[in-house]
């Protein structure tokens, strides 16, 4: 079961924006389209959809908070695996580029035979890399944190703070900017992977100046069991008081988190519109979510 799940924030655009996904990735599909009324964003869409495996989640709340590359999807293919990997890499790509930016041309580089930077025309940014068949197994599909502004330099006691919070974690490579290469960058990570409850992650200290940083357009959803684990997560990630709002909170490198309820998703996907909206007038009130009030506005007690 996939603990983590990626959420994306668009304006207008969730709906349209998934079914582009799945019309460009092979195995993929949208598992849910519901709508929240009477928010402080107006009626949202939240659509779920998974993409080559690793789902994800968005929802369509206005223009408060813009996709950046700060966050990013790497796109792993697998010559080992997939004959036609390279192929298959070149066709998604093409699928991406129309209206969207270049970020690194596809090409060789040192670190993949075949490698590129697209930002989409929703402003997702994707990595999609020809992987070495000789290196540990990595998923299809790794969310991607680049630490810039005021957080470059941090990647590594990111990371190192995640896996002491997180379970089933571990350290997977971990890569410096060359020494003579740029002295403002020694010792700061070029790449590293690393494990989250089973998922791979990465994360790199951006070798350039960006005038963007995380914000709440890309954030993690962690699926909690019960409220022990909601509140332990909770007391873990969040540094950011005013940030918390609806389950979200903003943790010391400014990356945002939503630390929600598992059973959150049965009561709002298989909800009427009545039980829903009682739900969400309740959740729209909290800050740390509440599974005993949750629970009782389901029930419309």
């Amino acid at each position: 079961m996939q603990k983590i799940t990626p959420h994306l924030w668009f304006d207008k655009e969730a709906k349209e924006a998934a079914d582009f996904y799945v019309s460009v990735f092979p195995d993929s599909k949208v598992t849910n389209v519901r709508r929240i009324t009477d928010t402080p964003s107006g009626d949202c869409d939240i659509v779920s959809f998974e993409i080559m495996g690793m789902k994800f989640q968005s929802i369509s709340a206005g223009p408060a908070f813009k996709i950046n590359p700060s966050a990013s999807f790497m796109v792993n293919f697998d010559p080992s695996s997939e004959p036609d990997a390279r192929k298959k890499l070149d066709k998604i790509w093409n699928k991406l580029t129309p209206g969207g930016k270049v970020m690194m041309p596809i090409d060789e580089y040192l670190f993949s035979k075949r490698y590129g930077w697209i930002e989409d025309k929703y402003g997702v940014s994707w990595q999609l890399m020809l992987t070495n068949p000789d290196s540990e197994k990595r998923s299809r599909i790794i969310p991607s944190m680049m630490f810039t502004k005021d957080i470059t330099g941090k990647a590594e006691e990111a990371t190192d703070f995640y896996i002491s919070v997180f379970k089933n974690t571990k350290r997977g490579t971990l890569a410096r900017y060359p020494a003579g290469m740029d002295k403002e960058l020694e010792n700061m990570i070029m790449f590293t992977d690393f494990m989250l409850e089973g998922q791979w992650f990465a994360a790199m200290d951006s070798g350039r100046k960006h005038d963007f940083t995380f914000n709440e357009a890309i954030s993690f959803m962690v699926s909690c069991e019960d409220q022990k684990e909601i509140d332990y997560y909770w007391d873990k990630l969040s540094a950011v008081p005013e940030a918390e709002q609806c389950g979200w909170l903003k943790d010391r490198y400014g990356f945002s988190w939503q630390i929600v309820p598992a059973i959150m998703t049965e009561m709002m996907t298989n909800s009427d519109e009545e039980k829903m909206a009682r739900i969400t007038q309740v959740f729209l009130k909290m800050k740390k979510f509440d599974i005993a009030k949750l629970k009782k506005a389901a029930e419309g007690k």
